[in-house]
């Protein structure tokens, strides 16, 4: 029989997995494609479209969505240099299923895939939940060197699941913390936690019972939950302390209550992003509390000097995260080159 489908040449796709990238991605380097990321985002030079997200059947939470991207080749890839291949086309799908933490799997997991600037071709697909991780710890890095005090010695991160454990790796790369807590509703995951990283970080971490207690004092907090309604309240904090919150994602979520966005110094990865999605901020707007203006600053006006960042030692800053795809792009852009200078992957024609 003659097939009717014209001859179609094979691409070749590299195949990444999570492991594989944890061995590629060097914490200092990504920290810093994070930075050039944003810069470029806010400088103009990327285009990212607003993630498109479809709730699906079976579930009021479940969620599929998809975040493509551009990132131009102004912005360097980590080390300082140019790279030969510095532009990056590419998406993220992404699926949220947060009922998973009861069957003891990640609620959220993805595919990232790069393709070629020139030809459109595939040219690599990866584990997007690494990537996804990985550069949300990153970026929240990026934000505590720019915002939160040079004297800074107590972490507090409340959640305890791979966003906890993945903000304390990189959040030990540009504050010398003296201690780090970590609190969680089921205080069992708290305590693995601690144990887990125990030996591997350059300070004690231990679980804390209360998250009160343990937000009181802390220099930075970091909410990395899957609460809907706040976790952390203002009254709480201290004059000075930096909050990263990256939780919530969804107009109806957050993690913070009003008071503390009202309070805050407030900085987004995206004016756009933030104003459409971020529950954190669209709360105390419609409670009349805030107005859009109250947004500061995006992240890469911060890095290019744009926009000033912290204005005292007393100030309470913020920074608000959600996600974007050019954020994904330099982190898998990274990984591609770390992968062909080192032969790591498996590749597949397709």
């Amino acid at each position: 029989m003659v097939s009717i489908w014209p001859e179609v040449e094979p691409s070749e796709v590299l195949l990444l997995s999570g492991a594989e990238l944890a061995t590629l991605l060097d914490r200092d380097a990504l920290i810093a494609a994070m930075a050039d990321a944003m810069r470029a985002y806010s400088a103009g030079e990327a285009v990212v479209p607003l993630r498109t997200m479809m709730r699906l059947p079976g579930g009021a939470t479940r969620i599929l969505a998809a975040m493509p991207g551009y990132l131009g080749d102004s912005a360097d890839t980590g080390g300082g240099a140019q790279s030969d291949a510095a532009e990056a086309v590419g998406a993220k799908l992404v699926s949220v299923y947060p009922e998973n933490a009861a069957r003891g799997l990640d609620s959220h997991y993805g595919l990232v895939v790069l393709f070629d600037p020139e030809t459109g071709r595939p040219g690599a697909v990866m584990d997007g939940t690494f990537i996804t991780t990985a550069r949300t710890a990153a970026v929240s890095a990026v934000s505590a060197r720019l915002l939160a005090r040079e004297d800074t010695m107590v972490l507090t991160v409340i959640g305890a699941g791979v966003q906890a454990r993945a903000h304390l790796w990189a959040l030990a790369g540009v504050r010398s913390f003296r201690e780090a807590r970590v609190v969680s509703r089921h205080r069992a995951q708290a305590e693995q936690l601690a144990a887990a990283v125990r030996g591997h970080l350059p300070f004690p971490v231990h679980a804390a019972a209360d998250v009160e207690q343990a937000v009181r004092g802390a220099d930075v907090v970091v909410t990395a939950t899957s609460a809907a309604t706040p976790v952390l309240e203002r009254s709480w904090l201290k004059p000075g302390a930096h909050v990263i919150a990256v939780g919530s994602s969804t107009p109806a979520a957050r993690e913070l209550d009003s008071e503390t966005v009202h309070d805050s110094l407030l900085v987004v990865d995206s004016r756009t992003g933030a104003l459409a999605e971020a529950g954190d901020i669209l709360t105390p707007l419609r409670e009349g509390l805030i107005s859009p203006e109250h947004i500061h600053a995006e992240l890469g006006e911060l890095l290019a000097g744009t926009r000033p960042g912290r204005s005292s030692q007393q100030q309470l800053t913020l920074y608000k995260s959600l996600g974007m795809a050019v954020q994904d792009l330099a982190a898998a852009r990274l990984a591609l080159q770390q992968a062909l200078a080192s032969g790591v992957g498996t590749r597949v024609r397709l």
